[in-house]
């Protein structure tokens, strides 16, 4: 199962990608997260320099990293006409990291972003590095595309939800104090206001996608998962489609369609073949044989993708 998924803010999308599903359910998650803005249009930032795009980039932790290296390597094996500005931040990185990376993603008003740690052992006072994010940016939406892949056994099939959850109020408003030693105290706050504007949101997505039905799902906690990705870091066994996916989304939105649609239809075609899948979703393969199995599906493409109008 593929889990496409977002953040929108104003005019500045970001997307995120992130392995959910446990393993034993031997499912696939592609996160192109939209971090949807209290702003956002649907207007992507016109292409400068000679039609090029420029992107922030953010690594990350973990395995960010080594899968942005390979969205790299897939965009320039697929002549797609966007530059990345690299902006290095960590869950240990400074204000003035923080403020920089900021600071790039409102110039370019894209984002592709790997997850930051959050160190769970900190004081409740402290602020992960992606909250900030979030609410500086006004991420409030968090869209998520679940979708049965092809080739990739599941314990459920033909699965094709959009999931749009809230994403600065609740839980998420991470206002924390310790009342008394050993007793920590989380204020829940929802208001009217975000309360509408994400349902107004998951209407108008619900619309736009053809979707006839819109399920309000009520969350009453949330329970802090340990970083899967930090555990499999360096290690050649991340499995890049997330990543790669949530990629295409960004094109999408940048209307590179022909360039996502050329990656997207590589990167569910090498999935037919089992030999490259990485050890989540069963196999034994690293996450440099499936990008190659990948490359290997755009180079027989017959569509000369340089002179492919976007």
């Amino acid at each position: 199962m593929a889990v496409s998924a977002s953040l929108r803010t104003a005019g500045r999308p970001i997307w995120k990608a992130a392995l959910l599903a446990p393993r034993m359910v031997q499912t696939l998650t592609d996160v192109n997260r939209r971090n949807v803005t209290s702003q956002q249009q649907n207007i992507p930032p016109p292409a400068k320099y000679g039609g090029r795009h420029t992107v922030t980039m953010i690594p990350g932790d973990g395995i960010g990293p080594e899968l942005m290296l390979h969205v790299k390597e897939i965009f320039r094996h697929a002549c797609v006409p966007v530059d990345f500005e690299e902006v290095l931040v960590s869950s240990e990185a400074s204000d003035r990291d923080l403020e920089n990376a900021i600071m790039a993603i409102r110039r370019n008003r894209v984002a592709l972003k790997g997850n930051l740690e959050t160190n769970h052992n900190l004081p409740p006072s402290h602020k992960s590095r992606n909250h900030i994010l979030r609410t500086t940016l006004d991420l409030f939406a968090n869209v998520i595309h679940c979708k049965s892949l092809p080739g990739v056994a599941t314990r459920h099939r033909d699965i094709d939800i959009l999931v749009v959850r809230e994403n600065t109020e609740g839980e998420y408003s991470n206002l924390e104090h310790e009342s008394v030693s050993g007793v920590v105290e989380s204020l829940k706050i929802i208001t009217k206001t975000k309360s509408l504007r994400i349902a107004e949101y998951a209407f108008q997505l619900a619309k736009e996608a053809g979707r006839k039905k819109v399920t309000a799902v009520h969350k009453a906690n949330i329970m802090r998962l340990a970083n899967t990705g930090k555990s499999i870091a360096t290690k050649n066994v991340a499995n890049p489609t997330a990543m790669l996916l949530a990629s295409c989304m960004m094109l999408d939105h940048l209307k590179l369609h022909s360039y996502a649609s050329v990656i997207r239809k590589a990167v569910l075609a090498s999935l037919d073949d089992s030999k490259p899948h990485t050890p989540d979703i069963g196999g034994q393969g690293t996450t440099s044989e499936a990008v190659q199995s990948i490359l290997k599906q755009i180079r027989g493409s017959a569509v000369n993708l340089a002179q492919v109008p976007s």
